[in-house]
């Protein structure tokens, strides 16, 4: 399965434009959250994670700026 994740940091903003890019990618389910970039709490990314099985994807249309640490992408 594709799975898609799309993240927005402030309410002002969309996920929208991500979720159409993800599902016109193949993504069968989009988790979609508003989390600031200084946030390290993303449930939906957290959510996404735990849905993964063998040969399963994770897909991501925007990465603006890499953790500072490893352990928020920790599975």
């Amino acid at each position: 399965m594709i799975y898609g994740y799309a993240r927005v940091s402030t309410d002002g903003q969309s996920v929208d434009a991500q979720v159409r890019q993800l599902r016109a990618a193949g993504a069968g389910q989009v988790l979609g959250e508003v989390a600031s970039g200084a946030k390290t709490d993303r449930s939906q990314l957290r959510r996404a994670l735990a849905q993964l099985d063998a040969g399963d994807v994770l897909m991501v249309i925007r990465v603006m700026y890499g953790p500072t640490s490893p352990q928020p992408m920790a599975a």
